[in-house]
């Protein structure tokens, strides 16, 4: 049974940090690529940030990009994605996401879901 298991969402003020993790299980993790959404009452699920199987490549929303970081450790299987530099529009449910294909990640259709973690940023 595959699990995806995200956690560290909280309050933060804004121009803070704050850093969630996922740990995927029952499956090998260095078969999938990653992924972190994120998601506001009454709209779609979106697309955040994405790490290919070996950590080679990364690709990031334009909202996000030179604010959040998404390292994965395979031997750990975890991913994580490091926020700074917050602000009160990032704040959403986050949801991590595996998929063997890079794309999937990136179109926002991984096979396998998190169920989330609500990350909150005052102003």
């Amino acid at each position: 049974q595959v699990q995806v298991v995200e956690s560290g969402g909280g309050l933060v003020q804004a121009g803070g940090s704050l850093r969630l993790s996922c740990a995927a299980s029952g499956r090998t993790f260095s078969n999938d690529a990653m992924g972190w959404f994120r998601q506001a009452p009454g709209k779609e699920r979106e697309f955040v940030a994405a790490i290919s199987r070996g950590g080679g490549s990364q690709y990031y929303a334009d909202s996000v990009k030179g604010r959040f970081t998404i390292p994965r450790d395979n031997a750990k299987n975890t991913v994580d994605l490091q926020m700074s530099s917050l602000t009160p529009e990032d704040t959403d449910v986050y949801y991590c996401g595996a998929d063997p294909a890079f794309q999937s990640i990136v179109v926002v259709t991984p096979r396998y879901w998190g169920q989330g973690t609500q990350v909150n940023v005052s102003s």
